[in-house]
């Protein structure tokens, strides 16, 4: 096993790979412990400190932490497509707030990575206060369009479902090559396979190789 929730540091300040390690993809969370608007505000300042292709800055955030508004947007996700039998977080389990991610097409009509780049740190800054999320991707982009009044200039790149987490996850190296679907077991403790170092070193001058 790669890394488990017991190996975190208690009463100190984490390093970076402990953060990372720490800043899972969690899809099940505590809903009696809500992430409140300043919090969500908080994670989007950090964004302003980040790079951005040509310095132009083309995203904007759409905020949503309130009971009504999470269960409107709730719907629009579709989560962990690798659990074939699960449908999502149950009532008791869903985020307690989002960050929409959007590009501003008025401010540049690509988007490059730049998406990538500010949701790694929010999910870095937000495992830091002791919150977990998930970027989803997989969104149904034209109802959540017309429910929340998002205009066409603006498009939807990324969701960031956001709480307090409520299941443990676990990496570990790949038993086979090729083998990287993540799963639960009886405890529902979700498993996460990573690609061992040896896989991701690639040298292609032969005469280099060892």
């Amino acid at each position: 096993m790669l890394y488990s929730p017991l190996d975190e540091p208690m009463g100190q300040q984490m390093t970076i790979k402990q953060l990372l390690k720490k800043s899972r993809s969690y899809r099940r969370f505590k809903a009696d412990k809500p992430i409140d608007y300043d919090t969500l505000v908080d994670l989007v300042s950090i964004t302003r400190l980040c790079p951005s292709g040509a310095n132009r800055q083309p995203l904007k955030y759409l905020l949503v932490c309130d009971e009504e508004k999470n269960d409107k947007l709730l719907p629009f996700l579709k989560w962990a497509a690798a659990l074939k039998d699960w449908n999502g977080p149950a009532p008791s389990e869903q985020p307690t707030g989002y960050i929409v991610i959007l590009g501003d097409t008025e401010v540049s009509t690509t988007f490059g990575v730049d998406h990538g780049i500010v949701a790694q740190s929010m999910m870095l800054a937000a495992a830091e206060k002791g919150f977990g999320g998930c970027l989803v991707g997989s969104i149904d982009r034209q109802e959540m369009r017309n429910a929340f009044k998002i205009p066409d200039r603006f498009q939807i790149l990324l969701v960031m479902a956001l709480g307090t987490p409520n299941e443990t996850v676990v990496l570990e190296d790949t038993k086979r090559p090729g083998e990287t679907d993540y799963w639960r077991d009886a405890d529902q403790t979700h498993h996460v396979p990573k690609r061992p170092l040896s896989e991701l070193i690639t040298n292609f001058d032969q005469e280099w190789l060892p």
